[in-house]
């Protein structure tokens, strides 16, 4: 398993914006899906977004479409993966995590993804 660790939380007010990035490694041979995800206090974690390195392909949660926008940055020295939040609202307010899962992986399926960071706390407040 490869060690993931995310960056770039922080606290906001409702409205304003956040970049979260994750120093990733891309296979040029796995076309793996890597994503990120969130947990509030109490409540299950779920998808937020996710990318397939394959054919660049994205999805997201309901909740988040429109509002974020997940991209993998790719040169010579090093790949991140990035969540660019615009107009954030008090119920973004979770811990993010990124993770790196198998091709053809879907957020649905959580225990698909083998590769995780420890978080970084997003907290909104309205």
């Amino acid at each position: 398993q490869v060690q993931l660790m995310e960056s770039g939380g922080g606290s906001v007010q409702a409205g304003g914006s956040l970049r979260l990035s994750c120093p990733v490694y891309i296979s040029p041979y796995r076309k793996d899906t890597m994503g990120w995800f969130r947990q509030a206090p109490g409540s299950r974690r779920e998808g937020v977004a996710i990318i397939y390195t394959g054919d660049g392909r994205t999805v997201y949660g309901d909740s988040v479409k429109g509002r974020f926008t997940i991209s993998l940055s790719q040169d010579d020295a090093k790949n991140t993966l990035y969540l660019q939040m615009n107009n954030l609202q008090p119920e973004d307010t979770a811990t993010y995590y990124c993770a790196i899962g198998p091709p053809g992986s879907t957020m649905n399926y959580l225990s698909d993804f083998r590769s995780w960071g420890q978080g970084t706390q997003v907290t909104v407040s309205s």
